[in-house]
């Protein structure tokens, strides 16, 4: 996932001389390809990426195209204030690149794991957030940032949970994609950023009649569509890296609510932080999040139906 954010960033940057990638001293073996391709175009900001975010705002309003990047847990959690009144507020087409969303920095403990980034980021006017669940989607989310004439918000998690697409899929902006057919169970899962692959494999051992749909867009998000799913179901299920609270769960609800009511069962972490550090799977089990743990969830939801 990251070697395609990668690649397309120096595509882009290759073909448009005003791509600009600035970091907050992270990323250096990443960027080994845009700093040969593209020197002129790189900015090392150091750590201070509070003003790293308004070398961008100034930096956009100049012409130039910039993409910020940092670990998710500092952009976009450390610098909400600078997002929003110095890019947002003025709907510059600064694009944010949140790394290790999630629990992928899961040895680094508290300090550098993010499942609040999304619920941060979703009130602020003018900011898309953009959940790709593989390398396919990633290319294809990169591109439609860079042609987006507002900031965006673009999340990247867990980079070897596999690919969840084979091919590059055609997406448009806010839409859902399907990636596992269902045969009119009653049951759907609606999946985003790592948790889509999971949700596919959770089906086909679990659940072989529900559908899989992955959500690369969590603002915005096509209403109709998730009100055609909401209808098309009886339960859905909505898989996250992310808090409960305010995230991928938390938007179908609010739809499901106000225009297809139906039951949905939120999964992603609960309101607390991790209690120890550890590998990345160490990680998703102590927060349920692992698939035997949702398999279990999902079954005693159903029990109670």
């Amino acid at each position: 996932m990251r070697a395609a954010f990668s690649d397309t960033l120096v595509r882009l940057a290759k073909a448009d001389p005003n791509v600009l990638l600035l970091t907050g001293d992270h990323g250096y073996a990443l960027f080994d390809d845009f700093r040969r391709e593209c020197p002129n175009q790189y900015i090392n900001a150091g750590i201070a990426e509070q003003n790293m975010v308004g070398m961008a705002a100034g930096l956009a309003r100049t012409g130039f195209r910039p993409f910020v990047y940092g670990l998710s847990a500092f952009i976009p959690v450390r610098v909400v204030e600078q997002i929003k009144l110095d890019v947002a507020h003025d709907q510059l087409p600064v694009v944010f690149i949140g790394d290790g969303a999630g629990f992928v920095y899961s040895h680094l403990g508290t300090s550098h794991q993010s499942t609040e980034d999304i619920a941060c980021t979703r009130a602020i006017p003018n900011l898309s957030i953009y959940s790709p669940a593989d390398r396919h989607e990633v290319t294809a989310c990169i591109e439609l940032a860079y042609q987006s004439h507002s900031a965006v918000y673009l999340r990247m998690g867990k980079s070897d949970r596999g690919d969840t697409h084979q091919a590059m899929p055609h997406i448009k902006v806010s839409e859902l994609i399907k990636v596992r057919e269902g045969i009119q169970s009653g049951l759907s899962f609606i999946a985003t950023g790592s948790m889509a692959r999971s949700a596919q494999r959770i089906a086909d051992t679990e659940f072989p009649q529900a559908a899989v749909w992955s959500a690369p867009f969590i603002k915005p998000i096509n209403i109709q569509q998730v009100v055609s799913i909401c209808k098309e179901n009886k339960i859905l299920v909505t898989l996250e890296e992310h808090s409960t609270l305010a995230g991928l769960g938390s938007v179908i609800a609010e739809i499901a609510s106000q225009f297809a009511p139906i039951k949905i069962l939120r999964i992603g972490t609960n309101d607390r932080f991790s209690h120890y550090c550890g590998t990345y799977e160490y990680l998703l089990k102590e927060h349920g999040l692992d698939e035997v743990a949702i398999a279990q969830k999902i079954h005693a939801y159903l029990a109670l139906d």
